[in-house]
């Protein structure tokens, strides 16, 4: 993408006037009731944590949760798989952001191991219909899939050495994730071709340039809701950043940036 179609996009006010709209419009959602569930996967070092601190910022920290799940235990193992994320929904009035969710089953887990082929199946048989029952049920779904490129993620996963304030987001996984690149791409597109559905569709973002990624996805994010003082000029999604989903020229293998 050219610099000139959008000159102003890296100018911190730009961010600050779209979060000045995000208080405006959880003001909305706590007055009406609502319970929205944002959920964010991706690539690994692909911007989740810094797309979610953007939007948190300056949100109320009563009616804001971010949910960050580990690893299961071997209680929650035995357990009915989606047993633990139903106990992080959103309440009422309440915005809850998931950094990474049960797609872990669809992603890692897959690409790892850490799943039977028959878990991961039943998994993505059954993924759209208890996301349907939530959305009947009131709750409002969102999700987001961060991408990038493989030289991008090469250097962001080496920064994570070398700076000292980033040292706890290295884990295992991250030392596979160049090598095992093709896999968590067939991954993906698997994941995008059968859990897409009217009651929760997917949005893929094209997160090389943070910044850019980062404005755009807080957006698209406005752009599910009116409020009211709703400042519609500064909801200007950029559409090569921000890819509705599914593509119109079906080409999912030109996903990444």
């Amino acid at each position: 993408m050219s610099k000139q179609a959008h000159p102003k996009e890296n100018d911190d006010n730009t961010l600050l006037l779209l979060q000045i709209e995000l208080v405006k419009m959880q003001k909305q959602i706590i007055s009406k009731g609502d319970r929205v569930l944002v959920i964010f996967e991706g690539r690994d070092a692909a911007g989740k944590d810094g797309s979610i601190k953007r939007i948190v910022e300056h949100l109320s920290p009563r009616e804001t949760n971010v949910v960050a799940l580990g690893k299961p235990s071997e209680q929650e193992i035995g357990e009915w798989y989606f047993q633990r994320y139903v106990a992080e929904l959103p309440g009422k009035g309440h915005l809850t952001l998931f950094n990474r969710s049960w797609y872990n089953r669809a992603g890692v887990e897959r690409v790892m191991n850490f799943c039977t082929i028959a878990e991961y199946e039943q998994f993505m048989n059954t993924v759209n219909r208890f996301e349907s029952i939530l959305v009947d049920s009131g709750l409002k779904i969102i999700k987001y899939y961060l991408d990038i490129s493989k030289d991008e993620q090469a250097l962001r996963l080496n920064d994570r050495k070398t700076d000292p304030l980033k040292q706890w987001k290295i884990s295992p996984i991250d030392m596979v994730a160049q090598k095992k690149w093709a896999a968590y791409s067939k991954a993906r597109n698997d994941m995008l071709l059968r859990t897409n559905h009217a009651d929760a569709s997917w949005t893929v973002i094209r997160a090389n340039n943070k910044k850019l990624a980062h404005i755009n996805i807080i957006r698209d994010l406005l752009s599910h809701f009116d409020y009211p003082q709703k400042n519609k000029k500064i909801v200007n999604i950029d559409k090569s950043i921000v890819l509705s989903w599914p593509p119109s020229s079906k080409k999912i293998s030109t996903l990444e940036p």
